[in-house]
């Protein structure tokens, strides 16, 4: 059965043996979205930190951007302690719409070649809906778990430089406009973007906290990529995270292919060789 990259809360609640994981995260308050879990969460679901599993701040790569990817190894020992198995289909989820964290957890399985989808409205769909919610720790046994990722959905500076060049890459990314047009920039220590990158902030995903319909989100990124194969495009925003919500979106689309520049503009600025745009 194929299931779609973004599912209603009644087809999660339906699916035999999920893995649900919590990956609720605040960049304000690193520590809210571990205690939003504990008070309450999908039942069995496991808790997905952005900073301690879904990223590997002990690397020591230059330029890797402020939320660089784990490791194949890193990540396959955290899904082993969440005691995931072969064949069993993860649900990512937020509280709500945004889906930032969850996306990026997305994305890490899809690297993984493990099936995956994300909770369209998070914590506050699956409520509204009628679905439970526990406050129990699940009880995990670890599993042995080997996993390669696919290097080939990844694109690095010197490639991505190399590919716009030769047109035969068009870069998205995913910030908010005043940020992508260096009109502001309250994270890095340069403000704009990199030369030739379209803009499409990831809230254009998204309506009243749900995502768009395929048809939409299909006709929104054919408008902005024209007859662009969806293997040409390379998306990016400001740490390599809310990136992953377009590549997502995409996905949702049936634009599958579409690869990402996880240093993205964090990674990008801190090489003071690489150019900068504004405006």
């Amino acid at each position: 059965m194929s299931i779609a990259p973004v599912i209603d809360a009644a087809t999660a609640a339906g699916l035999p043996s999920p893995l649900f994981v919590d990956c609720r995260f605040d960049l304000a308050d690193p520590s809210a979205g571990e205690a939003a879990y504990r008070a309450g969460h999908l039942p069995g679901a496991v808790y997905a930190h952005l900073d301690r599993d879904l990223s590997d701040h002990g690397s020591h790569a230059a330029h890797a951007g402020r939320h660089p990817l784990p490791t194949a190894a890193q990540f396959a020992a955290r899904l082993s302690a969440w005691g995931w198995l072969p064949g069993r289909h993860v649900v990512a989820y937020d509280g709500s719409g945004g889906a930032l964290a969850a996306a990026r957890m997305w994305w890490l399985l899809v690297m993984a070649g493990i099936p995956a989808s994300v909770l369209d409205g998070g914590t506050q769909a699956w409520t509204a809906a009628g679905q439970p919610m526990s406050t129990d720790i699940p009880k995990l046994s670890d599993t042995h778990v080997d996993i390669a990722f696919d290097t080939d959905l990844l694109v690095d500076a010197d490639e991505l430089t190399h590919l716009m060049a030769e047109n035969h890459a068009v870069l998205v990314d995913a910030r908010a406009r005043p940020r992508y047009l260096g009109e502001v920039e309250p994270i890095d220590a340069v403000a704009g973007h990199v030369p030739g990158a379209l803009n499409r902030p990831f809230e254009q995903n998204l309506t009243d906290g749900r995502w768009r319909s395929s048809a939409e989100l299909r006709q929104s990124f054919e408008t902005l990529l024209g007859n662009r194969h969806p293997g040409d495009v390379v998306h990016m925003c400001g740490s390599g995270v809310t990136a992953c919500h377009n590549v997502l979106a995409m996905a949702q689309a049936g634009l599958d292919g579409s690869r990402l520049f996880a240093p993205s503009w964090s990674g990008w600025s801190s090489d003071p060789d690489r150019p900068v745009a504004r405006g």
